[in-house]
């Protein structure tokens, strides 16, 4: 972890650098207040914000020697202990920077595995947080002092003669990320084998993906009526959340509640949390719940489909088992919906507008998850011996029944279902 200070008096300062020539989507301000949240999702006391332009990124510290300057009153004024950079900070700068203004300096990659190593709850949250702590510390030991470059003699464990300091803790760390990957090795075995028994009973999974804090917990809980914890805050929920809910079919299905995501999300967290996101890989519907109400909405949206890219799910957007959620519409004004509903029916889209809050359109929501999973599925017929109830009980719990015709001793039944239950259903008629 970061020796960070958790609680409201960790005196912070935020800044958020702009490059003249910046051509992101996303407006500094937004960017400032994006930070600001992240800092505020670990209790840190920020005592001062601000957003920096900047011509170009300097090699030694990133930011310029007039800015350090124009810095280091104001946290001498205000006391402050640490610095949040909105950016990514080479271990040179980073070091650098704590030199040059004498307190701790810490980029966004830092700052947001700090939130993840708080609110992880699971055995494998922590651990996938583990991971990808050491991952980034790894490459930053050149941030510590000098004490790293004396040599130190030694056997065993302890290191050759001649070994230096920083060699050494290099390899310590090399062997806990050894050790947790082990580890998470069997964590993600143990998931497998989870997925395996629930394809025995296979219901469809459907997989709620979305831009942090864009109200995926409160949607889970709407529909699962269930209280997985919902706040106002950047990743609130980390470890995935399954629960079974019914459609209007009547067909049940599996909906998993998972990690937001967020723009830049560090490669070490993608990796390190690659097994919690099989989830979503295995998924027949992938549900993306989108904050409509937030002006960064479609920049957001990218983000997450890169994401889900970066996963393997490639040109998701474009699939039949894909569906956009419009959240939060209860915070819109009567003009902004009305715009928003003819800009859906203008695309043509296949979106839902809905408020996870009050419930409406939730059904709806529903109704289109019932039609995705139809589109997949087959029609069949056979025969059923009438002392088989095993196969019988099978087919009525998980299929949808279109027939049935009773002989003396074989039941007919004509009926719907997905491949994978269809498979199911074979393998029970000829074990």
């Amino acid at each position: 972890m970061l020796e960070i200070e958790q609680n409201p008096k960790t005196r912070t300062i935020v800044i958020c650098p702009v490059l003249a020539d910046d051509k992101s989507l996303i407006s500094p301000e937004s960017r400032l207040n994006e930070a600001l949240g992240l800092s505020l999702a670990i209790n840190l006391e920020v005592v001062d914000k601000q957003i920096v332009c900047l011509k170009e990124i300097k090699p030694a510290t990133y930011f310029s020697k007039g800015f350090i300057e124009k810095i280091l009153p104001i946290i001498k004024e205000n006391d402050v202990f640490l610095m949040v950079a909105d950016t990514s900070l080479t271990p040179i700068q980073q070091r650098n920077l704590e030199k040059a203004l004498r307190i701790k300096v810490i980029d966004r990659t830092a700052l947001i595995l700090e939130i993840f190593g708080e609110r992880a709850q699971t055995n494998e949250g922590k651990l996938q947080v583990e991971l990808a702590h050491l991952t980034y510390q790894r490459s930053r030991l050149v941030r510590s002092w000098t004490h790293l470059e004396r040599q130190r003699g030694g056997a065993g464990f302890l290191g050759g003669p001649g070994e230096k300091q920083i060699e050494l803790d290099k390899r310590l760390i090399d062997d806990k990320i050894v050790k947790i990957k082990k580890e998470l090795e069997k964590v993600k075995n143990t998931r497998g084998l989870q997925r395996s028994n629930r394809k025995k009973v296979p219901y469809p999974i459907i997989a709620l993906v979305g831009y942090t804090n864009a109200g995926k917990s409160s949607l889970f809980n709407r529909l699962a009526k269930d209280s997985v914890m919902v706040a106002d805050q950047l990743f609130a929920t980390l470890d995935p959340v399954l629960r079974k809910i019914k459609l209007p079919s009547g067909a049940e299905v599996i909906i998993s509640d998972t990690v937001g995501f967020i723009s830049n999300l560090p490669h070490e967290l993608v990796m390190a949390f690659r097994s919690t996101l099989e989830e979503v890989l295995e998924a027949d519907v992938i549900v993306h719940v989108r904050d409509i109400s937030n002006q960064d909405s479609d920049f957001q949206q990218k983000d997450v489909l890169e994401v889900l890219h970066r996963l393997g799910l490639t040109n998701i957007e474009h699939k039949d088992n894909y569906i956009e959620v419009l959240n939060k519409t209860d915070l819109l004004s009567d003009d902004e919906r009305n715009v928003l509903y003819a800009n859906i029916k203008r695309k043509k889209k296949k979106s839902v507008c809905l408020s996870a809050l009050n419930g409406q359109g939730c059904n709806a929501l529903l109704a289109l998850i019932d039609e995705k999973l139809s589109l997949n599925e087959e029609i069949s017929s056979v025969d059923i011996c009438v002392t088989d109830g095993k196969s019988l009980a099978y087919i009525y719990q998980y299929t949808k029944v279109l027939e049935r015709m009773d002989a003396d001793d074989v039941i007919r039944l004509r009926f719907k279902a997905a491949p994978k239950t269809m498979q199911k259903i074979k393998t029970l008629l000829f074990e």
